[in-house]
């Protein structure tokens, strides 16, 4: 017996996090097994749509059901649980607990929270196919075996007159009912249930007759016979009829996006997508089995596709080849219908392999979704097939890291060549074919023509102006009639005053309405003169070619009286516009209108989209909504033809949308990618080198980017949050991103150039280990799918971002600072920030206090010795002279380089330094960054050094800094030698159990230098 148990959401659960979220997950437990579910961020009302399976042994098991809260430095918060025994759950109508809410209820009796929120469950109990198995052991079977051998016609023959001879002997239901009630409670009945393999047969009482347990064997084998008769039933339906059947019942349904893990195809083909999908997944394709031949696959078995809670399923199974790490093994997968709506196809496909190592704590989830693609030059149509997955870790395990790249790297090679399999039998779609779709597309565009005469009537129809109309007729009619009244009052000639209030309030009306129709007057014709939009303006140069084409516009929102509006549409990309012709009084308008953006060195990041209404030439336009395409994160396949809903109050409100078609092409081929990397080396200083096509390809993988977007550098460096992260800054044309993957656990962003707002360094502090950190500010509202990485968020909506601990920091920072430059600031802004440099040391600090909060470090003499040399002499061992470079050569350190000496305050000064440690004093080649500071002793005649060195690419040397203070004072015993005075002293950043281990090597190290370093001072002051 198997208890199913359906965990599809919660709703309502309280908030346990600071951000007034939680990341909440479940786990299921029933005895000894237990199960997980993945865990879905910021969210009070998750989705989980999991289903997981346990063994029944015993009926008084309770199946517990807790909800809980992800915290990723402490335990995980308690939210609620619910309990349910599996007695509860046999003795229900149909043994299942139907899918509905279910409180979950706190641990203590003082909760936190009162209200816990509801879980959305579905609980059944199910059985194996009990025939069989039970033939071979209940007695009842064996008495009548020949039952077994007939056919389900003739076994309900059999049972029908049996059931009426046995009508006098049987019990009836309530007494029944009643016996399998005690049946169960007793010990004999227990053991009856944990030992019989058909569980829901009625337990073996005594006070039943043999012909009564046989009856109702003979029913229940005959119930089971029926299932199976219907299933076989539902199977032989063809597979174009449950297409049509799944037309039907998906309407609404929106397509699934690609799954986290990855794209493993992304590929367009000629074909139509009813067409793809029936030889992907049709029971009678020979795909599938070409396409295990190829891989070694043996024993495949494909289920029929059933019906199951409104969605279409079959489960597949197979014994998968033996692979270098893993042996043959068996593997399943439960393949679900997520849309099939005649054009779009969804389907999503568990992967379960238990026997292999770590199998029963994952599932593979693979997306397949098919979409139909733009129409080919030839008149064919095309399709797009996206394949992705994900990991869908059941339990929790320290091998998660190690599973997932397995898995991606297994994946990726799996459907290279399912994706050459697939080539072969459908004709893949030529990206030439599709880009020459582009003068089709324009050719076929008509801006729509009108002619002043018919816009003014159209325009100038409204109350307004035909009350207006009528008033003026009537007044001028009325002063045709009338006498010439009087002169009184305050009134001489030339001067007619209203003589009532009447009189003044009509005066006042006449007023306000000619007013208006002045304004509409005086708009309309300034409007004619702008009539003139950017459409048909070609594009000059080379590079990479932008064109938009504005075919309509949907429920734009009307802002004036007349219920209408004026709009026209703003196209802005990299400082450039192109603007649209207006369209008088249209919500629905048509403009038909192309705009093409001149040539740019660098691919685009964002089209910026702006509808307004116009108002007159010195009136501020009224946004009517707005858009944003953003190149980075889409398919330029995708924007050929699309419909772009407007953000904005009045655009949400009706719903607003844009019919676009954009193009985006590269004149000059590969040599586009050449031309700016040299343009960058200008800026940088600095050669760089252009990456191979392999690691492009793993750049945009990772991120998600499109193929025409290229690495020009990387970097090792720490993410400042809570705790530094050590990671990758990966620098594009038109993105910097992140990527660590520190113990299985990654964390990845990214967010554009033009999104930043300002980057200023930071000078060393303790926080940030001895480095200049580099801080990142981002425009008020930009880069929220990257917030994650931030450090803090100021009070505008601001987020900043805090880089540091780079081995090579000015090769960074230029890098950096030059492609910020390229791409999001104006020429005014380069200027101004060429000027503020000229001005300002980018190192220069206002801190005050101790060095780098060395007073809080534990400090201890390590090495006190008196010298024959001058103490000005000694203190130019850090200089940055001579004697500076042959010390450091002596002692073992490659590639050493330093900054100058500056000022940070009086008599306080600070430099930066680098090198690299030779293999006999490290084997590992470590490299260490150092901030040192000098400043005069104020009670003796002397210097004093303080020193912070960060240690990378050695084991463990993200767990500490090393601190060193050199005390070099005048000797009055032997003068005019000095006195040399080293502590020493290590701050811990992590705990680690080598902490002495650590610090013995390292002191000995110390020890080992200083000897070498003040041997080679004394014995250049002996040459001299």
């Amino acid at each position: 017996m198997k208890l199913v148990v359906q965990v599809m959401g919660a709703r309502d659960l309280p908030a346990m996090d600071l951000n007034g979220l939680s990341d909440p997950y479940v786990k299921v437990k029933m005895g000894k097994q237990k199960f997980k579910t993945k865990v879905v961020k910021k969210t009070l009302n998750p989705y989980w749509g999991e289903e997981f399976t346990f063994r029944v042994d015993d009926l008084n098991d309770e199946l517990l059901i807790s909800c809980l809260d992800e915290d990723k430095y402490f335990n995980d918060d308690f939210v609620g649980c619910v309990k349910f025994p599996v007695s509860q759950v046999f003795d229900s109508p149909n043994k299942c607990l139907d899918t509905s809410w279910h409180p979950l209820q706190p641990k203590s009796k003082k909760p936190k929270h009162k209200d816990c929120g509801e879980i959305l469950l579905n609980i059944s109990l199910s059985t194996n196919n009990a025939f069989s198995d039970s033939a071979s052991e209940g007695d009842p079977i064996r008495r009548d075996s020949d039952i077994g051998c007939e056919s389900p016609s003739r076994l309900s023959e059999t049972a029908s007159p049996q059931r009426g001879k046995l009508d006098e002997v049987t019990f009836s239901k309530e007494d029944k009912e009643k016996e399998k009630t005690l049946a169960q409670k007793s010990l004999a009945g227990r053991l009856v249930q944990m030992f019989n393999k058909n569980p829901d047969a009625p337990p073996i009482s005594s006070n039943h007759s043999s012909k009564a347990d046989l009856t109702e064997l003979v029913e229940n084998k005959a119930a089971d016979i029926s299932e199976a008769t219907s299933e076989d039933h539902s199977s032989c339906v063809p597979f174009e009829e449950l297409m049509k059947a799944m037309q039907l019942r998906d309407q609404a349904t929106e397509t699934p996006e690609n799954l986290p893990g990855g794209v493993l195809l992304d590929q367009m083909y000629v074909t139509e997508p009813k067409h793809l999908n029936t030889l992907l997944f049709s029971p009678d394709s020979t795909f599938p089995k070409a396409l295990a031949d190829l891989h070694g696959t043996t024993e495949l078995e494909q289920g029929p596709w059933k019906f199951e809670n409104d969605s279409l399923k079959r489960v597949v199974t197979y014994v998968k080849a033996a692979s270098k790490l893993i042996k043959a093994c068996k593997g399943s997968e439960d393949q679900t219908y997520l849309k099939a709506d005649g054009k779009v196809f969804a389907v999503l496909s568990s992967v379960s392999t238990p026997d292999v190592p770590y199998g029963k704590t994952f599932r593979t989830e693979l997306l397949y979704c098919i979409t139909p693609g733009p129409e080919l030059p030839s008149g064919e149509q095309s399709t797009r097939f996206v394949i992705s997955w994900r990991m869908n870790f059941l339990q929790s395990t320290m091998m998660k890291g190690m599973i997932e790249n397995g898995a991606r790297q297994g994946l990726r090679d799996s459907y290279e060549q399912y994706a050459t399999l697939l080539s072969q039998t459908v004709k893949p779609a030529d990206s030439k074919d599709l880009g020459s779709n582009k003068d089709q597309v324009l050719a076929s565009l008509q801006a729509e023509s009108q002619s002043d005469w018919k816009l003014a009537v159209q325009y100038f129809a409204n109350f307004t102006v035909v009350s207006t109309f009528f008033i003026g007729l009537y007044m001028l009619v009325h002063i045709y009639l009338a006498t010439p009244s009087t002169i009184q009052g305050l009134e001489f000639v030339g001067l007619d005053l209203p003589d009532s209030i009447g009189e003044f309030i009509i005066c006042g009306v006449l007023v306000l309405q000619g007013e208006r129709v002045l304004g509409l007057i005086s708009r309309f014709m300034q409007a004619r003169v702008q009539k003139g939009s950017d459409h048909g303006v070609k594009a000059r140069g080379d590079g990479w070619l932008l064109t938009v084409a504005l075919i309509e516009g949907s429920n734009i929102a009307a802002v004036d009286s007349s219920g209408f509006s004026d709009p026209y549409v703003v196209f802005s990309c990299n400082g450039k516009t192109r603007t649209s012709s207006i369209k008088f009084q249209k919500c629905d308008p048509m403009w038909n209108e192309i705009f093409e953006f001149d040539a740019m060195d660098e691919p685009p990041s964002v089209l910026d989209v702006e509808i307004y209404d116009f108002d007159g030439p010195f009136d501020e336009a009224t946004s009517l909504g707005h858009a944003e395409i953003n190149f980075v994160k889409t398919n330029i396949s995708d924007l050929a033809d699309l419909w772009i809903p407007l953000q904005g109050k009045l655009a949400q409100a009706c719903q607003s949308k844009l019919h676009l078609r954009i193009f985006l092409n590269n004149t000059r081929g590969g040599n586009v990618v050449n031309h700016f990397l040299n343009k960058m080396e200008k800026e940088v200083g600095k050669k760089i080198t252009v990456r191979s096509p392999q690691t492009n390809s793993a750049f945009q993988k990772l991120f998600g980017l499109p193929p025409e977007e290229f690495l020009i550098n990387d970097f090792t460096c720490h993410l400042k949050r809570k705790m530094p992260l050590q990671g990758r800054l990966f620098l594009s044309a038109r993105i910097i991103g992140f990527h660590a993957n520190l113990f299985g656990r990654k964390t990845k962003f990214f967010f554009l150039w033009e999104d930043i707002e300002d980057i200023h360094i930071v000078p060393p502090t303790l926080s940030s280990m001895g480095s200049p950190t580099i801080v990142m500010t981002l425009r008020q509202g930009r880069g929220m799918d990257a917030r994650h990485g931030a450090k803090t968020q100021d009070e505008e909506g601001r987020l900043k971002f805090h880089f540091q601990s780079f081995v090579s920091f000015n090769v960074a920072n230029r890098t950096i600072m030059a492609l910020w430059k390229a791409r999001s600031l104006s020429p005014e802004q380069k200027v101004q920030i060429i000027e503020e440099e000229s001005e300002v040391k980018s190192l220069q600090t206002e801190e005050s206090g101790s060095f780098l909060g060395l007073d809080d470090v534990s400090m201890s003499e390590v090495y006190s010795s008196l010298h024959s040399v001058p103490t000005n002499f000694f203190a130019e061992l850090f200089g940055g002279g001579e004697l500076d470079r042959r010390v450091m050569e002596k002692a073992g350190c490659l590639n050493y380089s330093h900054t100058p000496w500056e000022s940070e305050k009086g008599d306080v000064y600070v430099r930066q330094i680098y090198y690299r440690y030779d293999k006999r004093v490290s084997q590992y080649r470590g490299e260490v960054t150092s901030t040192q500071q000098k400043s005069r002793l104020s009670d003796r005649n002397g210097w004093l050094f303080q020193e912070v060195m960060t240690l990378h690419a050695i084991p463990l040397g993200d767990y500490f800094n090393v601190h060193i203070r050199y005390q070099i004072e005048d000797s009055s015993s032997t003068p005019p030698g000095c006195l040399v005075k080293v502590y020493f002293g290590i701050e811990w950043l992590k705990s680690t159990k080598h902490q002495k281990r650590i610090t013995k090597n390292v002191l000995k190290n110390l020890q080992d230098r200083l000897k070498v370093s003040f041997a080679v001072v004394e014995k250049e002051f002996t040459s001299r």
